[in-house]
């Protein structure tokens, strides 16, 4: 109903009437972010309304009505599909003064309309695949760019530079020939150096020294925010120039606060998940209800997450622990970083359980017996440095919900009792840190063969045979005399002590 009448007034009204009414529509759904499926049409018609009304001579109060409300709407992906074209990028490019022109920031009136059309374009950059590539042929790195040197030193501007350097970040990440072009031909690393410098006050005073205000005021939130920006875009402009082996990516990656490393996992789109139930209908009846990791489009997709990078790290540990060498400097950190991922995020540990300690079926052989990753890591557990054989249990340990009798399937007794003794579970148990209660499923094959698996090396023996079977009864009968004798002269040898010790 909303959408409807603000359509009819976009479409008919004037200036006052469209500010009115759009105005109003900002302030009810300021905090929207999910949207009906029923009312799309409507939505996708009144963006297309607004852009019609940000080409007309309409005053600013009513362009910035029109861009708050292209800004909330700008949250649905479906929305975008149709009003995603060169024209209307351009237009928002055009009120955001985003030009290649060398004209001064002078009209204060006119930064309202700059920083809300900033914010629809982040918005639609980074929900809408076509914007991303419209971006590339817009140059809109090298606008944004131009905006930034424009406004560096004006610290009464900071909404500006925070969302030019928001947008910014977001094509870095996006593109990463955009990388390239902001590190040589756009000098874009000097640039937001000043940036920081701009945001921080630093005043020089010789080449690698500041002059340090002790005394002066704490960063306001805008420059917190600015700086916060300027430090996400420089890594991105930074992250391919290091020429660095790939483990120290890693390194940097574990100085993440874990609880933030959720970025490396996200839910698929509406049509990655359209694509994945097709997936899931073309694999085998009796597979389906097993296979919650699927490869689509060469991307790793585990219950309704992109896993592709966790798939990656995963991979490279791999590659890692097969090199056979400088395991503490090389294997070490993607070991450490993939368990703390596991402990704080249930997607991940899920999926590296998937991957990692996949549902027994064969247990004729040893756990440390073969060419899997399961394999690879357990003959780890015993490793002679014992950093990694630490960081190895730890591992498998955590991937089994801190679960003793869980870790001893998938790994054997003798494997796991050093990592048990120093938790000091070696009676069984689990560990401190808390996991959601969805129990393990064990295979047919496995639950036969449990009964005959050695407990301490972790695989299927033979039932040994009984000697007695094979002997006759005056064999039997000998043997039995024979253990009565044994026990006769252990209580005979008893008693004399207990009479020793009585009389001494």
């Amino acid at each position: 109903m909303d959408e409807e009448r603000a359509l009819y007034i976009v479409r008919a009204g004037e200036a006052g009437a469209i500010e009115r009414v759009l105005r109003d529509y900002s302030d009810k759904h300021r905090a929207t972010f999910k949207f009906e499926s029923t009312d799309e049409d409507k939505r996708k018609k009144l963006c297309e309304g607004i852009f019609k009304v940000l080409v007309k001579d309409v005053p600013t109060t009513c362009q910035v009505s029109c861009l708050e409300v292209l800004r909330i709407l700008s949250r649905d992906k479906k929305v975008l599909v149709p009003v995603t074209t060169k024209e209307n990028m351009q237009i928002l490019m055009r009120l955001a003064k985003l030009t290649e022109s060398d004209d001064s920031l002078e009209k204060v009136s006119e930064f309202p309309v700059i920083v809300e059309s900033l914010k629809c374009l982040c918005n639609i950059v980074f929900n809408s695949q076509m914007a991303q590539q419209l971006s590339l042929e817009l140059n809109l790195a090298a606008k944004l760019c131009n905006l930034l040197r424009k406004c560096k030193d004006r610290k009464f501007i900071n909404d500006i530079k925070c969302f030019d350097l928001r947008l910014l970040f977001l094509l870095s990440l996006l593109h990463t020939d955009i990388r390239s072009q902001l590190r040589y031909e756009l000098q874009g690393l000097p640039l937001l150096t000043q940036i920081l410098e701009s945001a921080f006050s630093i005043k020089w005073t010789d080449e690698y020294e500041s002059a340090i205000d002790h005394n002066g005021p704490p960063l306001s939130p805008q420059e917190t925010d600015c700086a916060i920006e300027a430090l996400k875009a420089l890594f991105n402009v930074t992250v391919d120039s290091w020429k660095v082996h790939k483990e120290n990516a890693v390194n940097l990656l574990s100085n993440v606060p874990v609880s933030c490393l959720d970025v490396l996992i996200c839910p698929l789109t509406h049509e990655e998940t359209a694509q994945e139930a097709t997936t899931l209908d073309e694999l085998p009846s009796d597979e389906t209800a097993e296979k919650e990791t699927v490869l689509q489009n060469n991307t790793m997709v585990y219950n309704g997450m992109n896993m592709e990078a966790i798939h990656v790290l995963l991979n490279f540990m791999e590659k890692r622990i097969d090199k056979g060498s400088s395991y503490r400097e090389g294997l070490t950190p993607v070991l450490s970083l993939l368990t703390e991922c596991s402990r704080a995020h249930r997607n991940i540990r899920k999926f590296l359980k998937d991957q990692v300690l996949p549902p027994l079926r064969d247990v004729t052989n040893r756990p440390e017996v073969g060419s899997t990753v399961r394999n690879k890591l357990v003959r780890l557990m015993t490793h002679v440095d014992l950093g990694v054989k630490q960081i190895a249990a730890e591992f498998l340990f955590v991937l089994c919900k801190e679960r003793v009798d869980s870790l001893l399937k998938y790994t054997g007794y003798g494997n796991a009792a050093g990592l048990l003794a120093a938790r000091g579970l070696l009676a069984g148990g689990r560990g401190d840190n808390w996991y959601s209660e969805d129990e393990d499923t064990d295979t047919e094959e496995y639950k036969n063969a449990k009964p005959n698996i050695n407990l301490i090396t972790g695989h299927l023996e033979e039932p040994m045979p009984n000697p007695i079977d094979e002997m006759t009864e005056e064999q039997k009968e000998y043997e039995a005399m024979k253990l009565v004798n044994m026990l006769d002269k252990l209580s005979r040898r008893a008693d004399v002590k207990d009479l020793h010790q009585d009389g001494g």
